[in-house]
């Protein structure tokens, strides 16, 4: 059995947003982006986060990775407690927790190699290794994720989308962590080299026993590549479970009307499903529904909806579901 890597335990994220509701009126207003969070990840395993713009996929990606500050909650990384740990025993382990980011080329510096670029978080972690040990270690990489040795001086304007991706990969594994998150890193590529990253990501997994957060819109790559997924709206987990159960048995009616709106391969069966269309927009995290947050465009909303949050339920030990209506 694999051992847990990650617990992330009720964890909170809040940003203080300066409101002008009157003049000479500076008060500020919390916006709740993430709002008590938790889950567990194992070795080798990858949850996907899914849920529509705004609702704090990659918040919540970002407090994991100390790039913004936590409210409250704890995130436990093999067995520490980060959110104690001082900035110093922090910055040491982030070389076992990576990240890639969503706009491949807005995430590499156009001033530097691509060799550079990969070689940049050895010199901050590895400030042992002399230049010669360096450029084997970024050869060896970028042989990995698929690009070719003679590349190595070029910048990454000269690259494609899906190569300037896989040059933001090889940075992320350079320093061979044991954790990696991955916000959104296909959302802006055409569907075929989305499949190549994707089925890259997993072939790296199995070589390195990487454990991955896959964050993303599409639930037909998060399906593909994840072994559980979290379904979150305005910042609260409202379901989780192994892929196959959550798809095959979607419980939460946000969930069921994202899936209802996945495409499907066959043109009779697309023709026929029913798609559950949501109403209204978002709700403002500045300002949530009381109760449950997806109450206010919910088609089985209760009286008791408005009135207190929902608490986990476990189904059959596997599912994880906030509703009042089960």
């Amino acid at each position: 059995m694999s051992k847990v890597i990650l617990k992330v335990e009720d964890l909170k994220v809040q940003f203080n947003i300066k409101s002008n509701k009157h003049f000479f009126d500076f008060s500020s207003d919390k916006l709740k982006a993430v709002d008590g969070i938790s889950f567990e990840l194992k070795e080798g395993e990858t949850i996907g986060i899914v849920g529509e713009s705004g609702c704090g996929k990659s918040t919540l990606a970002r407090a994991i990775i100390d790039l913004v500050p936590i409210a409250s909650g704890k995130v436990i990384f093999e067995g520490k407690e980060l959110t104690s740990m001082s900035k110093k025993e922090r910055w040491l382990i982030k070389k076992d927790m990576q990240m890639i980011f969503q706009d491949p080329l807005a995430s590499l510096d156009p001033r530097m190699t691509i060799g550079d670029i990969i070689a940049e978080p050895l010199l901050a972690f590895y400030p042992h290794l002399n230049k010669k040990q360096r450029k084997e270690k970024v050869l060896n990489i970028m042989s990995k994720v698929g690009l070719l040795a003679n590349v190595i001086n070029r910048y990454p304007h000269e690259f494609s989308g899906g190569q300037c991706q896989r040059i933001g990969i090889a940075r992320a594994l350079i320093t061979e962590p044991k954790l990696i998150i991955c916000d959104e890193p296909v959302s802006a590529l055409d569907v075929s080299i989305q499949a190549q990253v994707t089925n890259l990501l997993m072939d790296l997994q199995k070589e390195m026993n990487l454990s991955l957060i896959f964050i993303s819109h599409d639930l037909s790559v998060v399906k593909h590549i994840s072994h559980k997924i979290l379904v979150i709206y305005l910042g609260n987990m409202v379901e989780m479970a192994e892929k196959n159960e959550l798809f095959d048995n979607p419980l939460h009616p946000y969930n069921k009307a994202l899936i209802s709106a996945v495409p499907i391969a066959d043109p009779r069966l697309e023709r026929a499903k029913t798609i559950q269309f949501l109403q209204g927009d978002l709700p403002s995290p500045i300002n949530p529904p009381s109760g449950c947050v997806f109450r206010t465009r919910c088609p089985n909303v209760i009286e008791k909806c408005a009135l207190e949050k929902p608490q986990i339920s476990i189904i059959n030990d596997k599912h994880i579901l906030k509703c009042f209506n089960y």
